[in-house]
């Protein structure tokens, strides 16, 4: 039976899209509790079912597909610009193919208009009416309105016109930011794509015993599994340390482990990745929100998906690919014989009083080490803990060099000495201790 929290996710999903829903409509109908009502919205917020809106409310959203969320629908721009719909509503859920600033002539710029651009124009009224005919929508920036004839095109043509007071530079800036934004959510690999599903997965009940794990482990040769209680609900997870010395008639719920990590299928494999390797785990156990079990994923599932991603083409530019292209190798050769790299410190990377940010310090440490270790071992690093220590202050566009030896290297793990010189001086150092992927 679901339980009172399914049962109203339920109920939304069976809601039309667009309908405004609240917490104390929902206990109402359901006969149930605000404060459950209140948590299942949540939830569903989170998975996509409803939206909360400004000066609107909650309402009722088509789910967006995985497959989808390098895409941005018009309706999506106006939100990101501020702006408000002059016309064609019917067109706000159509996907943005490219965007083109009207900044030429008619003739000239008929060849880069296409059907589901975004023809970014102040007040061109020819110019408006030429997009909208050739299928493109419109955003018209600086506050302008436009003709009642231009407003009807746009509804017949269900192609939306919209409008900002942002200057056309400011505009283009937020959507191609938000545009990059998307593609780098898009490569983030998230639990829910590489999990073992609950058929593939081999598992426990609470009332069975040790010979019956034992029986299982030699069937499988795995030796980590999850118990789940009558509902198939997460109660603990069980390992061959667990049963060691222990009679085969004693049953599992006297010896496993109670209240284990878990999974969830919208985390990123990173996060999880970090927590397994911190806590030293094998297996964690993916569920939902009431702890009904999904599947398992293993740390040799993270490793794997974590290698494929390092090798994938970067489609966004974030904030480690900048870092890692302004690094630059130096013919000296420091410690251990480890390559030392350069790096400039540039306006962008510092903080209030013209000095390098912290976090972009970070970063530096971490990129550099992770580099040092696949140039030593061909092996890709997920940093487990970073102690820093900044010494002196770094100033904006000095050139720091980094430098740094082994402290000790084993098949799984590595801890490294970094230090941070300014023109041979030492300003910063670091302690790093990493995990090390297995060789694929």
């Amino acid at each position: 039976m679901a339980t009172k929290h399914e049962q109203i996710i339920q109920y939304i999903e069976t809601l039309p899209v667009g309908e405004k829903l609240s917490v104390r409509t929902i206990a109402k109908n359901l006969n149930m509790s605000e404060g459950t009502a209140y948590r299942a919205i949540k939830d569903a917020e989170n998975i996509g079912l409803v939206s909360t809106i400004e000066r609107v409310g909650t309402i009722r959203i088509e789910r967006k597909s995985k497959e989808n969320i390098e895409t941005l629908t018009f309706g999506q721009i106006c939100k990101i610009i501020d702006g408000d719909i002059l016309g064609g509503k019917k067109g706000l859920d159509k996907t943005l193919s490219k965007f083109i600033i009207g900044a030429m002539q008619r003739e000239a710029m008929e060849r880069y208009i296409s059907p589901g651009s975004l023809m970014i124009v102040g007040n061109r009224n020819d110019i408006q009416e030429f997009a909208l005919e050739k299928g493109a929508a419109v955003l018209i920036t600086g506050g302008f309105d436009t003709d009642e004839s231009i407003v009807h095109l746009a509804d017949q043509v269900e192609m939306p016109i919209l409008r900002t007071t942002y200057d056309t530079f400011t505009v283009a800036t937020m959507i191609n930011r938000a545009m990059t934004d998307q593609l780098i959510k898009k490569e983030i690999m998230l639990v829910d794509d590489i999990y073992t599903p609950i058929d593939e997965t081999k598992f426990l009940s609470l009332d069975d015993t040790v010979f019956q794990y034992r029986n299982l482990n030699t069937e499988s040769t795995h030796s980590r599994f999850p118990i789940v209680n009558h509902n198939m609900r997460l109660v603990g997870i069980i390992t061959a340390k667990d049963i060691l010395g222990k009679a085969d008639t004693l049953s599992l719920e006297r010896v496993m482990t109670r209240d284990p990590i878990v999974a969830k299928t919208h985390m990123s494999v990173a996060s999880v990745a970090h927590r397994m390797i911190w806590d030293g785990l094998e297996v964690m156990p993916v569920v939902k929100d009431n702890l009904q079990l999904l599947g398992i994923i293993s740390r040799q599932d993270v490793m794997k998906a974590m290698q494929l991603a390092q090798r994938q083409p970067q489609v966004g530019n974030t904030i480690e690919d900048q870092v890692v292209e302004n690094l630059s190798l130096t013919s000296s050769e420091e410690g251990d014989g480890l390559p030392a790299y350069r790096f400039r410190i540039t306006p962008q990377m510092t903080n209030s009083l013209g000095t390098v940010s912290f976090g972009v310090l970070s970063e530096v440490l971490a990129s550099t080490t992770k580099k040092i270790l696949y140039t030593l071992q061909k092996r890709n690093a997920v940093i487990e803990q970073m102690d820093i220590y900044q010494l002196k202050m770094i100033q904006i566009d000095s050139v720091i060099e980094i430098r740094s030896k082994i402290l000790e290297l084993g098949r799984r793990s590595s801890k490294l000495d970094v230090e941070v010189y300014l023109e041979n001086s030492l300003v910063s150092k670091a302690i790093v201790i990493c995990q090390l992927m297995e060789k694929s």
